[in-house]
């Protein structure tokens, strides 16, 4: 099926569908000006850090628990990167979906805000976000806007221990209560399923949407290159993604 036979049925699924639900990685970001990322570090995806540690161990739980200042120097320049990101006409067309089917649930890796920028209320950041800070050691936690504004690493002002991002570093398990909710959210049934710019070599990423094929919910893959999860999808739709969900929206509108 090509391209533009694709998208005029996904349009035609998603105005009969009441739950649907969008899983985004890094790519959806792209048209923002983030680099797609390996891992949370894209910005070193060729070569190791100038401390000669790859990106993976700077950003690790087990170097915060040593050595915060290295985690923060990197930590810092990403969300430098991010801070002025914004939304694309994927978040935004994903955000105004939930006017047309309410119950739209926006599952993703992405750290960087955007989809909050943009509007979606059904979200799960499943690894965090930059913009709120939280304690090491206590309870305290804080929104933040330019982390550049904090000096690095950051103490709690409540109890003096480290701040950080609330994000998951490397080597650290996912939130228990967020993967609740999209396990929740899943039990409770979804009539479609989009995949977003997202590699998918996690399991918790990839296998909700190979169930949902399997089942026969109706399942689409929005990424110029193929992947691991292409066999298994009703719709691959070798498109960036605010060019996809433009082209969608459009043709949902004329449903």
């Amino acid at each position: 099926m090509d391209t533009p036979a694709a998208i005029e049925r996904i349009a035609r699924h998603l105005a009969r569908s009441r739950r649907v639900l969008f899983i985004t990685g890094a790519g959806i970001s792209a048209d923002s000006g983030l680099p797609t990322y390996r891992g949370v570090g894209g910005l070193y995806n060729d070569e190791e850090t100038e401390d000669g540690l790859p990106i993976e161990t700077a950003l690790s739980g087990s170097m915060f628990s040593v050595r915060p200042e290295i985690t923060w120097k990197y930590l810092a320049r990403i969300a430098h990167h991010c801070r002025d990101a914004l939304p694309n006409p994927a978040h935004r067309a994903i955000a105004s979906l939930e006017a047309k089917v309410p119950d739209t649930f926006v599952f993703t890796q992405n750290i960087d805000g955007l989809h909050r920028k943009a509007g979606s209320t059904k979200l799960i950041e499943i690894h965090g976000n930059l913009q709120t800070l939280v304690c090491a050691s206590c309870d305290f936690h804080e929104p933040v806007d330019d982390l550049g504004r904090h000096e690095l690493p950051p103490r709690c002002p409540k109890c003096g221990g480290t701040l950080r991002p609330d994000v998951v570093l490397f080597g650290e398990a996912l939130p228990e209560a967020a993967m609740t909710r999209f396990i929740g959210a899943l039990e409770r049934g979804v009539d479609m399923v989009f995949t977003i710019g997202t590699s998918a070599v996690f399991p918790y990423i990839a296998e909700p949407v190979v169930w949902a094929a399997r089942v026969g919910i109706p399942t689409v893959e929005i990424n110029p290159a193929q992947t691991r999860l292409t066999p298994h999808v009703a719709y691959h739709l070798p498109l960036g993604a605010a060019a996809a969900m433009t082209e969608i929206m459009a043709h949902l509108d004329g449903t």
